[in-house]
């Protein structure tokens, strides 16, 4: 809601957005767009997060989970954020689904053309932040300042400062999510999880159980099975999509068991169904859990079983916001806008351009959300899946954000269905030719020269 006393001069606040990727990146610009000053906090070299590769998957800790031959599963044309469309630009990577190089390249181009470098620190890694007054907390109290603790790479200590407000911007796919078999502590042979595969020359003539059929589960099976002796992928339902059973009809090495049930000292592995194989390695695509090892927030947000919260909208904690919000939690989504719309939702909080419920209103509605996923019988570990548009739009009316275009949400749509009827093929031979032309000329794209890209 807009505020109803809102100052002629808009507050400025001491920021610190933690992460440079997609989210992280939106959300500086529009905190500097709105007044405050800005510091965002990298790990990493460069921007990009999730979609800057690290080939060196040796070190203790690894960010990014992006393999080489890895490309979009969403065409280009919906992915970008409201004012800076994802244009094809000569001499990169012109396809429709381009591989992560071209959206890592999109997000410096973004940072670009933005001027964002400037407000961050690279090489920089956050190792606390809490409460700068640690006593009783005033529910929906501005005041609240936060610590800030960071040590860059090379220095000797850690550099301690007060902010605020704190943006956590850090993704959600860099800690591992494993599933818990029986036997999984005496299988000697090597177990890993998909965060570090890059390439599949290592498996080669090997046999291999891949643990899940998500979209990334599919990728790297269907890579694999070109080098490995044979490839076992194990799903949680053998109802699987006609483009995954086109593959395994085309494979003989390929092949498709249920859940595990067991893994056994001499290599064996165990199916529900009580088939078996001994394998060399065990690949594990089961997803990603939230983590957050840097905040302290002395226990009003926790991550249960992968839910995080409670958290209003997805993005505040009642008790803390607006001086502590999140940025990137929700799933299932088309990304870039969402993110963007929570950028400028947070940006107006802080500078006092428009106000939360009352704390009362934001737990109710927290609540209410669970019910509701309760009653669906959606896991908790589900909790920030959103695969709605419907949902996205009415975030969007929170702060006059416009809701997503319908040739956006037509070609999300059109490449999920398309993506489950052909899986080897759909990111080059798509039937939505009409969707994209409505895309290429609405104002997404006709809004800015697309010479000042070239």
């Amino acid at each position: 809601m807009v505020s109803d006393d809102h100052q002629q001069c808009a507050q400025s606040k001491n920021v610190c957005v933690i992460g440079a990727g997609p989210s992280g990146l939106v959300a500086a610009r529009e905190l500097r767009k709105e007044g405050h000053r800005v510091v965002v906090l990298e790990q990493n070299h460069d921007v990009g997060g999730q979609w800057l590769y690290d080939p060196n998957t040796d070190q203790t800790e690894v960010h990014s989970s992006v393999y080489a031959s890895l490309r979009l599963t969403s065409p280009r044309e919906i992915m970008g954020y409201t004012d800076f469309p994802f244009l094809v630009k000569k001499g990169r990577d012109v396809r429709r689904f381009p591989g992560y190089k071209e959206l890592w390249l999109y997000l410096k181009d973004f940072c670009e053309r933005f001027g964002l470098r400037e407000m961050i620190r690279f090489n920089t890694r956050v190792e606390y932040v809490g409460m700068l007054d640690c006593g009783e907390i005033i529910i929906g109290n501005d005041l609240i300042k936060w610590v800030v603790k960071s040590k860059e790479k090379k220095a000797d200590k850690a550099v301690e400062e007060v902010f605020d407000a704190v943006v956590v911007a850090t993704g959600h796919y860099s800690y591992p999510r494993l599933p818990s078999i029986k036997g999984m502590n005496k299988w000697k042979r090597k177990q890993m999880h998909s965060h570090i595969y890059r390439v599949p020359e290592p498996f080669g003539n090997e046999v291999v159980v891949v643990v899940g059929n998500s979209l990334s589960g599919q990728d790297i099976s269907m890579e694999l099975v070109e080098v490995a002796k044979e490839v076992h992928l194990s799903a949680k339902s053998l109802n699987i999509s006609e483009g995954l059973s086109k593959v395994i009809s085309k494979h003989n090495n390929l092949h498709l068991h249920p859940q595990i049930d067991c893994l056994r000292e001499d290599g064996r592995v165990t199916f529900v169904d009580g088939g078996w194989v001994t394998a060399d390695t065990i690949l594990y695509c089961t997803g990603y859990s939230y983590s957050f090892p840097f905040l302290d927030t002395k226990g009003i947000v926790v991550v249960d079983d992968d839910s995080v919260g409670p958290l209003y909208e997805h993005t505040f904690p009642p008790s803390l916001a607006p001086s502590l919000s999140f940025v990137g939690i929700p799933r299932k989504l088309i990304g870039f806008p969402f993110f963007e719309s929570q950028a400028k939702w947070i940006a107006q909080l802080l500078s006092g351009k428009r106000t939360l419920p009352s704390w009362d209103q934001m737990m109710q509605s927290v609540k209410e959300f669970y019910h509701s996923r309760d009653v669906a019988g959606i896991p908790k570990h589900n909790t920030h899946d959103i695969a709605n548009f419907e949902y996205c739009d009415r975030y969007a009316d929170q702060i006059g954000f416009p809701h997503l275009e319908e040739w956006r949400k037509g070609l999300c749509i059109s490449a999920l269905v398309n993506s489950d009827a052909n899986l080897e093929t759909y990111r080059d031979s798509w039937d939505d030719h009409e969707l994209l032309q409505e895309a290429l000329q609405s104002p997404h794209f006709t809004q800015l020269n697309a010479q000042a890209f070239d």
